[in-house]
């Protein structure tokens, strides 16, 4: 094996995450969160995670080598670009920060909030604006006339004032890492957080502890080229793709809670709704052909639920007329003597009545059921109908044995 492939410089060349990547996840955090974040925009959480989102996406786009380039060429000002982008990674310190500290701390309006955290925001704000200021002010008076696409940082690393702009937006970028992991990582740790949030948390802290080696690989790599020294690869090549993994995991992040729990509401809705699934068909059986709510492709699934249970129920009210109460007292008893809970022979007794109510409508019948009863207990019921074989068993035992006097169906 030759000593070039040991090389680090060339190893860490190899391991190229293009920047697209990150910037096409952050890009659809802020798809998901637009939505909310401008329909209740006076909330400083909604707004501080659409900061977030949006600078970092801007980074990302921005720092591509070749966009770099075309803002140099556009501007006609050799390294134009580095302000900016020094800038933008600012900004999104300052962000992320806001974002921490107002996702901890409650997201009450202005007036409700802490007084601990408005200081908070109002240092973070002004601190982060005057490095904003400060880093364009060192490139004015700095002499940078070569153009650097990829190694700026270390090529300019002893020149006046562009030596201190480089370190400040550095520690910026450092003091807000190390304060959003720290303050993400005691936060993991509290009770009562869902599993989803938890794990975007996680992340989250990923994605910051990952920043905070892309900043140790930057600020080593300009430290030693002021002693002299050139381990350029730290800033060109391994900082560039820390920092992609560091972005995809913060907008992974971002993704996870607000992803998850929705795709849990909508498995929820989903397994609602087939749940109630035999109870709809047998009703709509009884009621005839082209009964029953009109199926639509655009429906949501929370409106099919709402019109399945809808359906269920106004199905249900007329039919409590006919069931007979015996028959459900005697097939509740039958189920419990099979050794089914409480809850199941309560919902098995109810299917027994609706279906031997639907096979003798109209029949007059020794006692009406309680109809709050039945639309209380229309999952338990749809669910016993899944059942043919137990719910035949019980129909069977039920309609030889009388019931005993003392068993009531308890409500």
């Amino acid at each position: 094996m030759s000593t070039l492939a040991l090389d680090p410089s060339v190893l860490l060349g190899r391991l190229y995450i293009s920047f697209w990547i990150p910037a096409a996840l952050l890009t659809v955090a802020l798809l998901l969160k637009l939505p909310t974040i401008i329909r209740l925009w006076r909330d400083p959480l909604l707004r501080a995670v659409g900061g977030v989102l949006l600078f970092a996406c801007t980074v990302f786009v921005f720092c591509v080598p070749s966009m770099i380039h075309r803002m140099n060429v556009l501007t006609g000002v050799p390294n134009f670009a580095a302000p900016w982008c020094y800038s933008l990674i600012t900004a999104n310190s300052g962000a992320g920060l806001l974002f921490i500290v107002t996702w901890r701390n409650g997201r009450a309006g202005r007036a409700g909030r802490p007084a601990r955290t408005r200081r908070a925001t109002w240092w973070i704000v002004s601190g982060y604006t005057l490095v904003v200021v400060a880093l364009w002010v060192l490139f004015l008076l700095a002499d940078v006339p070569v153009e650097r696409v990829r190694d700026l940082d270390t090529y300019y690393a002893r020149t006046p004032f562009m030596r201190e702009e480089i370190l400040l937006y550095l520690l910026a970028h450092t003091l807000a890492c190390a304060l959003s992991s720290r303050v993400i990582w005691d936060w993991v740790r509290d009770r009562g957080l869902d599993a989803w949030l938890r794990w975007g948390l996680r992340l989250l802290g990923g994605g910051y502890a990952l920043s905070l080696l892309y900043d140790a690989a930057k600020v080593t790599a300009v430290a030693a080229r002021w002693a002299g020294r050139d381990p350029d690869w730290l800033s060109t090549n391994l900082a560039p793709p820390v920092a992609s993994l560091s972005a995809i995991l913060l907008a992974t992040g971002f993704i996870l809670p607000h992803a998850g729990q929705a795709l849990h509401d909508r498995c929820r809705v989903r397994l609602a709704y087939h749940r109630l699934g035999p109870l709809y068909r047998v009703l709509r059986a009884a009621a005839g052909a082209g009964a029953g709510p009109r199926f639509s492709l655009r429906a949501t699934g929370e409106l099919r639920l709402i019109r399945r249970e809808t359906y269920i129920r106004d199905a249900l009210l007329p039919l409590a007329r006919h069931m007979d109460t015996d028959l459900t007292e005697r097939a509740y008893a039958a189920a419990i003597a099979a050794g089914r809970p409480e809850a199941r022979a309560r919902a098995e007794s109810a299917a027994v009545g609706i279906l031997d109510a639907i096979e003798n409508g109209g029949r007059a019948v020794r006692g009406d059921a309680d109809p709050t009863v039945l639309l209380r207990d229309i999952a338990a019921i749809s669910s016993a109908l899944r059942h043919p074989k137990d719910l035949a068993a019980v129909r069977a035992v039920s309609a030889t044995t009388p019931a005993p006097p003392s068993v009531t169906v308890p409500e």
